[in-house]
């Protein structure tokens, strides 16, 4: 059963490679295939589609907000149901074919409450494969979850840093902010200068906030 073997090294391979591009590596990626952006345009499609039914402009703003915060757990719980998939297939293939040999089911069962680390103990590896796919798997649950609590601060620091820029131009440029308010506000003696480093430093921040937000997509 070599098959199940290889799709299930592959299903973990790839999405602990896609966890590393989306939430360790600061930088786009660029290849044209990736399961982070397959998610959050599959999500966004519908999403948006529904957003569009309601009338009133607050409230679908409202409904349009809760995206990005849903998109991520749903991101974390299909890379979780990806990996326990992905070990379920390779408890399957090194199984022994004989009288007690494990179903599917059961094997998901033993993945799953392995990568959680539950050790219930009424599903047991027998063979030194086996144990060595439990003790991996089981580390593989806890940098999972630390992985989760690292890359949600770094989401609000990013989403932090934007707000307080966009609070800063409402006072340089009226709320909601327009360039013939910022004219009027920098037409004293020194407001030409006041101007020029107000660009300069919106020049560093829109750079700053293109790079989270293509880095990182639930930003956006």
């Amino acid at each position: 059963m070599i098959l199940p073997a290889i799709f299930g090294a592959s299903i973990i391979a790839s999405v602990l490679w896609e966890a590393f591009e989306t939430v360790v590596l600061p930088r786009r990626v660029s290849r044209r295939f990736r399961v982070t952006r397959f998610v959050y345009r599959s999500m966004w499609l519908p999403w948006r589609a529904i957003a569009r039914l309601n009338k009133k402009p607050k409230s679908r703003e409202t409904f349009l907000s809760y995206f990005g915060p849903l998109s991520i757990l749903v991101l974390f719980a299909i890379w979780a149901v990806s990996i326990i998939f992905g070990f379920a297939l390779l408890y399957y293939s090194s199984a022994n074919q004989d009288s007690t040999h494990p179903t599917f089911e059961t094997c998901f069962y033993l993945s799953g409450t392995t990568m959680f680390t539950l050790g219930l103990g009424d599903v047991i590896p027998h063979n030194w494969f086996e144990r060595f796919l439990v003790v991996a798997e089981s580390g593989l649950g806890f940098g999972f979850l630390a992985l989760v609590l690292s890359y949600l601060p770094v989401i609000y620091q990013a989403f932090s840093r934007r707000e307080v820029n966009i609070v800063l131009l409402d006072a340089r440029a009226g709320s909601p902010p327009t360039a013939a308010e910022l004219l009027r506000r920098h037409a004293g003696p020194a407001g030409a200068d006041a101007l020029e480093q107000l660009l300069r430093d919106w020049e560093r921040s829109s750079a700053e906030i293109l790079e989270s937000h293509i880095s990182y997509a639930s930003v956006c």
